[in-house]
């Protein structure tokens, strides 16, 4: 069949699937794309020719920015359960280089996503071309090469006869649980255009098994015996458990055994929040609930975490004695802090733990109802927190989650204050229903990864929430929302700068530098007058519904009205500083040595109860 390379690529990624369970999906949704003289007479051609409508093999979608696409990518496979996600093709240069920010936070989070950046010309004929990175000491050099580092998988296809075994390998690392992340095909302009004979087979539908692995024997035992010795034992729940769909089996497993559950950023929603063993987030963004649990209990069993410095807040929150078994489907994740590797699916292991532990063993039963009763505590304060007149952050997401809650909505965040104040306050009771990207905590990502929840599961409303920093970097996406009929709950809240970083600046002597929007004032300073800046008339402009919300009752009725409409809606809030209750527990960011002598105390005092958590081996990750 003579082709060309785009064209193969573009029928080949149209036939491959997905299967775990007995269920299948197509593995690449779509093609999100910015056309650009590096792919457009390639990719651009062959999309075209396909027919790019959405019943098309691989729809096409436009969106407004490089980065933007790829956080669609991911949020969509993140909502999907890694078992599909889309395609990015851009141009060669600046276009390329906008996606590495969206292949870095793809991979960080473990999440699949495949790019296509055109290339500069394969055979050089016309060197250097428009937006080449001349490097002496190669030819074979381009901005590409960036993708590398931030890639699972990367190669560039210069000639034709390497496109099959590339794309095999592409789509081996985008359906490998423990592997996979961001994939990287660069294409050279030339080469796109060039044809070929290509064997049928390469075209026919391809099904791609995700397979669930199971706990080698000798680690389960070792995991069961560690289990049983257990008094006081805490499950810290991470992205595992939302990948593997196992939030029926922790949910039996906790309420059999009475084992509390914390929750990291990228776990929660592992169980209601008002379920009997749910003691909340994890961490320094967490609740004081699951905090205090954790410094006393004798054995932590994490599925499917990969122990962040904010889960374990920055290595002081464990009790110094627990031991470690974890749970991973990546053996990477579960050799750390020398625990008994189970290296595993989270939903086989705890099958798989609960048929060896056979109901025969409990946690004590003061130190379940010990956390129930900390996750009441913490409730009540939650209630304080949602409960002012003023609004601010947190009575905006307790507006917004009352909302959500009657409808069964997604939160979608990621950056600023607002994801801390999420894990310790916010409440969901159905699997899926919180959205944080907080493995590279990108702004920029909200509105864009909204897009790719709602194509994933347009059933449910999604309430993306954006602070005024993270909308000014990417807002423009409302506009391919209002394109492609992606309805969103945006609401946009305004404090006038990064108030988070504001407030961190203040507590390690940087005094706000930078972090308010305010014009240049007589001295100089960045003191003066706000900004005159209108993010609700901008938000209007790209061609969404605006609502101003200017008090508790005013942002209910808002809400309530987005909820009805049928098309992207923007709720505009401007907050005033609030209370947070406190998780207790703490994060390393480094003070400076000079300058700021009190503060810098403070710093190496709280230093010194940082634990490396290297205890006798009890496994390692061959067993």
């Amino acid at each position: 069949m003579r082709l060309t390379v785009a064209q193969a690529l573009v029928r080949f990624l149209g036939n491959q699937w997905t299967e775990r369970d007995g269920v299948e999906r197509r593995l690449i949704q779509g093609c999100l794309g910015i056309f650009g003289h590096g792919n457009v007479a390639g990719i651009g051609q062959a999309l075209a020719a396909q027919g790019a409508g959405t019943r098309s093999e691989l729809p096409y979608y436009l969106v407004r920015n490089e980065q933007a696409m790829v956080h669609t990518a991911a949020a969509y496979a993140k909502q999907t359960a890694r078992l599909s996600t889309f395609a990015c093709t851009s141009s060669i240069g600046p276009g390329a280089t906008n996606m590495v920010t969206g292949a870095a936070l793809a991979t960080i989070n473990r999440l699949p996503v495949l790019l296509l950046p055109g290339d500069i010309f394969a055979t050089r004929a016309a060197s250097p071309v428009l937006q080449e990175l001349e490097d002496p000491r190669s030819y074979d050099v381009s901005v590409n090469d960036c993708f590398k580092p931030v890639s699972r998988y990367w190669d560039r296809i210069n000639r034709p006869e390497q496109l099959p075994s590339a794309l095999l390998a592409a789509m081996r690392v985008l359906t490998d649980p423990a592997e996979t992340g961001a994939v990287t095909l660069a294409l050279p302009q030339d080469v796109q255009a060039e044809a070929y004979d290509w064997p049928p087979e390469l075209f026919e539908r391809r099904v791609w098994h995700i397979p669930r692995p199971v706990p080698e024997p000798a680690a389960l035992a070792r995991a069961v015996a560690a289990i049983r010795e257990s008094r006081r034992p805490l499950i810290v729940a991470g992205g595992g458990v939302r990948y593997s769909e196992a939030w029926e089996r922790l949910r039996e497993f906790a309420e059999r055994y009475g084992v509390p559950v914390g929750e990291t950023q990228a776990g929660k929603g592992a169980l209601p929040y008002d379920h009997p063993c749910a003691v909340g987030g994890i961490g320094h963004t967490g609740t004081a609930a699951a905090n205090a649990l954790a410094r006393e209990a004798d054995l932590v069993i994490g599925i499917g975490t990969r122990y962040s410095d904010f889960t374990t807040a920055s290595r002081t929150l464990f009790n110094p004695e627990a031991r470690f078994v974890n749970v991973n489907v990546a053996a990477f994740d579960a050799a750390k802090h020398s625990g008994i590797a189970l290296v595993a699916d989270a939903r086989a292991a705890l099958e798989a733990l609960d048929d060896a532990l056979a109901g025969a063993w409990r946690a004590d039963e003061e130190w379940t109802a010990r956390a129930a009763r900390l996750a009441a505590e913490w409730q009540a304060e939650v209630d304080r927190a949602y409960g002012g007149d003023a609004l601010c952050q947190a009575v905006v997401l307790g507006v917004v989650n009352e909302i959500a809650l009657q409808t069964g909505g997604v939160v979608l965040n990621a950056a600023g204050s607002m994801p801390g104040d999420l894990h310790r306050l916010w409440r969901t009771r159905e699997p899926g229903g919180y959205h944080l990207e907080y493995g590279y905590s990108c702004m920029g990502y909200e509105i864009a990864g909204g897009i790719g929840v709602k194509l994933a599961q347009p059933e449910r409303e999604v309430f993306v929430l954006v602070g005024d920093g993270s909308y000014l970097m990417m807002g423009q996406e409302i506009a391919t929302a209002v394109q492609e009929g992606v309805k969103l709950v945006i609401v946009i809240v305004d404090n006038q700068g990064f108030a988070s970083i504001g407030n961190l600046s203040e507590s390690v002597g940087g005094r706000r530098l930078g972090t308010a929007y305010r014009a240049r004032g007589a001295s100089g300073e960045l003191d003066g007058r706000r900004l005159p800046v209108d993010l609700a008339a901008n938000a209007a402009s790209l061609g969404a519904d605006v609502i101003r919300a200017s008090d508790p009752g005013a942002l209910r009725a808002a809400l309530t009205k987005a909820v009805e409409a049928e098309r992207t809606t923007v709720v505009y809030v401007e907050t005033v500083p609030g209370w947070v209750p406190d998780s207790g527990a703490w994060w390393d960011v480094p003070v400076a040595e000079v300058g700021v002598p009190e503060i810098r105390e403070r710093y190496e005092q709280a230093k010194r109860e940082q634990l490396p958590y290297v205890r006798p081996s009890e496994g390692g990750t061959a067993g």
